[in-house]
């Protein structure tokens, strides 16, 4: 998007509406004391050719996954992105769009956005779904103030297998928030089930399947025990493990989230993505965000408005189950394309990221670096290597990124649909050449 400045003229005109007559008079408010007092020690403005000059050479130098091959995982992919869904992003009327309060005029969005609940509730076997979150680490967090609410209780327990993001969220809003997180060891690459008979009443248990690890949990089982013990059972997955794996309702989660940057985002440098939330229609009223409802309007004709907006700025700021004040759209978006395009080979898509990461997992196992534990895994796993940041930094050099280091002798690797038969045996080539 392009910026112009405002010229000099307009700026009088403007200065002249309000009634001041130089720039700094809009600052008068602020206290001499404060201000600085001299110029920002900076360079001089640059004419536009040198800044994309300066621009296209750093791009240049930055490794991207066309010019170098990622076996990267930790929560972003290099998934295949059709070429349709960066073209309805780019479609202004998307890209510039707000967040659609006049419901007469949004239409085209908040159909878009009916559409994304229908597919999310479609994916995870959920009844309810908002329109979209900020990521997964939000959106798990999110649900464990949500599963509070619910039970009344201000504990919630979290296997330590979790991504680690989910963590660092949950204790910031510990900051504003009263609450405990009772933290769920892990043993062997999984959730410790044998660590829930200690449990301290919770009002719900967060665990991640596949987990940070890539490891496969026992979700049927992790979710008996807490519904057992009264609490709700929180079930953070990787969408595209569905097309081979037990949906959520099938083993009866109560809250569903995720993080949806496999379907259909580019890795975008870690970021902007999007998380989304689904759930049962029990907890409709305590789930954050928002939701697009269908209608008909007094015409009898079919319409799309925003419902059950529990933000702040629309209700009482006591009755508020949410502050979150973006839903990253556009990310979510890209989302509805993909699965209107990609959803009929769901199956066909899990079980190829599966056969390419068992195949890699029994190469390098061949060439000396096996698997650190011994569990299912669906598209990442950590192997163990001798010193994992100089083989990380090796690999990096012959232009293969993989990633991220769990401790020294421990680095985690991740297969996409991307990844061909020759880049698989490259990267088996290029560890067996480290030895």
């Amino acid at each position: 998007m392009r910026y112009a400045p405002h010229s000099p003229e307009e700026v009088k005109e403007m200065l002249r509406a309000i009634g001041l007559e130089r720039l700094e008079q809009l600052f008068d408010d602020i206290p001499t004391e404060a201000l600085l007092k001299r110029h920002l020690n900076v360079e001089g403005g640059w004419d536009e050719e040198r800044i994309r000059a300066y621009f296209r050479k750093a791009a240049a130098a930055m490794p991207d996954a066309n010019k170098a091959v990622y076996f990267l995982g930790g929560g972003i992919y290099d998934h295949y992105v059709p070429a349709l869904v960066d073209k309805v992003l780019s479609l202004p009327e998307f890209y510039t769009a707000y967040t659609p309060y006049q419901a007469e005029v949004s239409q085209g969005t908040l159909v878009a956005m009916f559409e994304y609940q229908s597919l999310i509730c479609e994916l995870t076997g959920m009844e309810v779904t908002n329109a979209s979150m900020y990521d997964g680490a939000s959106a798990a967090a999110e649900a464990a103030l949500m599963a509070m609410r619910i039970k009344g209780i201000k504990r919630i327990a979290v296997s330590k297998a979790v991504h680690p993001d989910i963590f660092e969220v949950l204790h910031a809003y510990q900051v504003g928030q009263d609450f405990e997180i009772v933290e769920i060891p892990v043993l062997n690459g999984l959730t410790h089930a044998g660590a829930l008979d200690e449990l301290p009443p919770v009002a719900g248990l967060l665990v991640q399947s596949p987990n940070y690890y890539g490891f496969i949990e026992n979700m049927p089982a992790f979710g008996s025990a807490i519904h057992e013990k009264g609490g709700l059972f929180i079930a953070a997955v990787d969408p595209l493990s569905l097309g081979v794996l037990k949906s959520p309702k099938e083993y009866q989660a109560d809250i569903v989230v995720g993080e949806g940057q496999s379907l259909g985002n580019h890795m975008n440098f870690g970021g902007p993505h999007f998380g989304f939330l689904a759930t049962k229609m029990e907890f409709v009223r305590d789930m954050p965000g928002r939701m697009i409802g269908e209608t008909n309007d007094v015409d009898g004709r079919v319409g799309y408005v925003m419902t059950l907006q529990t933000r702040e700025q629309h209700i009482r700021r006591e009755k508020a189950t949410s502050n979150i004040c973006s839903n990253h759209w556009l990310m979510a978006l890209a989302s509805v394309v993909y699965l209107g395009l990609m959803g009929g080979s769901f199956k066909e898509l899990g079980e190829s990221i599966l056969t390419r990461s068992t195949y890699l997992a029994e190469q390098l196992a061949k060439v000396g670096y096996p698997l650190r534990y011994r569990n299912y895994f669906f598209k990442e796993f950590p192997v163990h290597v001798p010193n994992a940041t100089e083989v990380q930094s090796a690999l990096a050099e012959a232009g293969y990124f993989v990633g991220p280091v769990i401790d020294e002798n421990t680095l985690l690797v991740a297969v996409t649909e991307k990844r061909t038969r020759e880049e698989i045996d490259g990267l088996v080539g290029l560890m067996e050449g480290l030895r």
